[in-house]
């Protein structure tokens, strides 16, 4: 006996709730090997490739996102994550997230990716007094605590100079009327002060 529409319809329907079911149990099964394999090896969404600008498809696989600006950033790999799954490919200004982190005390290299160390957090030097005079004769904890800056430049051991208002510092490359004098049979001694 031929079956009808309804009764078609209907066993599409019973079939279609068995596959839905049967589906999201493999699926569940599947997320947990996977969530056990990221853990062991300490996998970033980046190595996943579901890091920023990517997103799934329906096929489930990582897409990238279309750029506002066409050619930026392509073929840089993520050289900083975090644990939480921000990534930075180290070029540009560095994120919100990193710069936080940083300011709070952690080393750039704790981010970078292949390490896996521990965070380590270092006291950061605290702000100096702004209405601290310049001509205090005596730094304050907090500017002793912090290591210069900038070093200074090394200075020159001797001078020398051709008497005529020409100098050089004795760095750097001889300029050329010292070469032309040294040429012409004077001495290097010739021109020091």
């Amino acid at each position: 006996m031929a079956q009808t529409y309804d009764e078609i319809q209907q066993q599409i329907q019973r079939l279609q709730q068995k596959a839905d079911a049967l589906r999201s149990s493999e699926v569940k099964e599947v997320l947990d090997k996977i969530k056990v394999a990221i853990a062991h090896y300490e996998l970033t969404a980046e190595q996943l490739g579901l890091g920023a600008g990517k997103r799934m498809n329906g096929k489930g696989a990582a897409t990238p996102v279309a750029s506002s600006k066409p050619g930026k950033g392509k073929g840089t790999k993520a050289q900083f994550s975090d644990l939480e799954g921000n990534v930075w490919g180290g070029r540009g200004p560095r994120p919100a997230w990193l710069r936080k982190a940083l300011d709070a005390g952690h080393d750039i290299n704790e981010f970078r990716i292949g390490r896996r160390n521990k965070p380590k957090v270092t006291a950061k030097p605290a702000a100096v007094d702004a209405t601290a005079t310049a001509d205090s004769a005596a730094p304050t904890a907090s500017q002793a605590a912090t290591p210069a800056a900038k070093k200074s430049k090394r200075a020159a051991k001797v001078q020398y100079s051709d008497g005529a208002g020409r100098d050089w510092s004795g760095m750097g490359p001889r300029p050329g009327w010292l070469k032309a004098a040294i040429e012409s049979g004077k001495s290097l001694a010739d021109f020091a002060k």
